[in-house]
């Protein structure tokens, strides 16, 4: 079904279970940890059944991060600083889906690995979109004097190191406050 042809509502129905189901194993092993097998066994399929839906590994691996990241989609005007941090908390809601991310993160830097591109077009991207929502806030300088391209890699980089922070210790770091305390420090400069 990767032809582009029109999808039964059985067949988008099913390539969803799929996807929840690879979230989950590849939460739990790692990308590199997860087999098809075991992602068609959630479902109850076989592993040929499963290439019906996903031609490849990388295939499923892709459209799980897509579908990951439609999830986080914000409609219309797109996001703002008060947007963000319900982003976090919705996250911390979720630490499965913040798990997988995370583990797909970190694995995707070593060379080769299938996401590696998808996450390289995805950070360019999302830094653009921060320096968008900074600029909107700040205009062209933060309180700091810094400007919205020179702050956005600091905003993901928090975004995304207190996500590892909260998983390894969860009892120790609340990821809300303390992104909310970052952005206090962002606007007091």
């Amino acid at each position: 079904m990767t032809s582009g042809a029109p999808r039964s509502a059985r067949g988008t129905e099913r390539r969803a279970e799929i996807l929840r189901a690879a979230l989950e194993v590849i939460a739990e092993r790692g990308y590199r940890g997860a087999s098809l097998a075991a992602v068609a066994e959630r479902v109850a399929l076989t592993p040929q059944g499963l290439l019906h839906h996903f031609p490849t590994k990388e295939a499923l691996l892709v459209a799980v991060l897509a579908e990951r990241d439609q999830w986080d989609a914000v409609p219309g005007t797109g996001w703002r600083l008060e947007l963000l941090g319900q982003l976090v908390e919705y996250n911390a809601m979720r630490p499965g889906i913040v798990q997988t991310f995370s583990a797909l993160l970190g694995e995707s830097v070593t060379e080769g690995h299938p996401a590696r591109e998808f996450f390289t077009d995805r950070y360019e991207a999302v830094r653009a979109n921060m320096a968008q929502v900074l600029r909107t806030e700040y205009g062209e300088r933060l309180p700091s004097g810094l400007t919205p391209e020179r702050a956005a890699p600091l905003l993901v980089a928090v975004m995304d190191g207190l996500q590892y922070q909260w998983l390894l210790a969860p009892e120790s770091v609340d990821m809300p406050a303390a992104f909310r305390d970052f952005l206090t420090l962002l606007g007091e400069g």
